[in-house]
């Protein structure tokens, strides 16, 4: 449980396009302060059911960017059992989170979490299925 957010959610080999997408917004420094913080990080299969070209128009507009990646972070640790009983959660971007549990499944908005509680020296890693999205960000898929 050394390693940081960062190192921790490379090594998974399931996130290399949030890696990047953070790399790219500049958030990956964040990521590696002290935290702690929660994040719910998109497996690559999830960036791959967005339509063609939003991910290509984020990476040329770092703001919008950024407010995507950050409505997938959390201030502070928060375990699964903690977050299955509540019922919507405020992210760094500013938006709640809505939290559901569905025949014994945590959802976050419509993302199912694949894989809990992965631990990290700043933090914790939900891997999920699908890219949050936020009211704000006027995608729609």
């Amino acid at each position: 449980m050394d390693m940081l957010i960062i190192q921790t959610a490379s090594n998974t080999e399931k996130c290399n396009t949030f890696i990047a997408a953070l790399k790219a917004a500049h958030l990956s420094d964040s990521l590696n302060q002290t935290g702690p913080f929660t994040v719910f990080a998109p497996c690559d299969d999830a960036f791959a059911k967005l339509p063609a070209g939003i991910i290509e128009g984020m990476l040329k507009d770092k703001d919008r960017l950024a407010s995507l990646l950050t409505y997938h972070i959390l201030q502070g640790e928060v375990m699964a059992k903690e977050i299955a009983t509540m019922q919507y959660v405020k992210t760094l971007q500013g938006e709640d989170v809505t939290i559901t549990v569905i025949q014994g499944s945590i959802m976050i908005n419509n993302a199912k979490v694949l894989q809990a509680d992965i631990q990290c020296s700043n933090g914790i890693i939900y891997i999920i299925d699908t890219v949050l999205i936020p009211k704000q960000a006027k995608i729609v898929y």
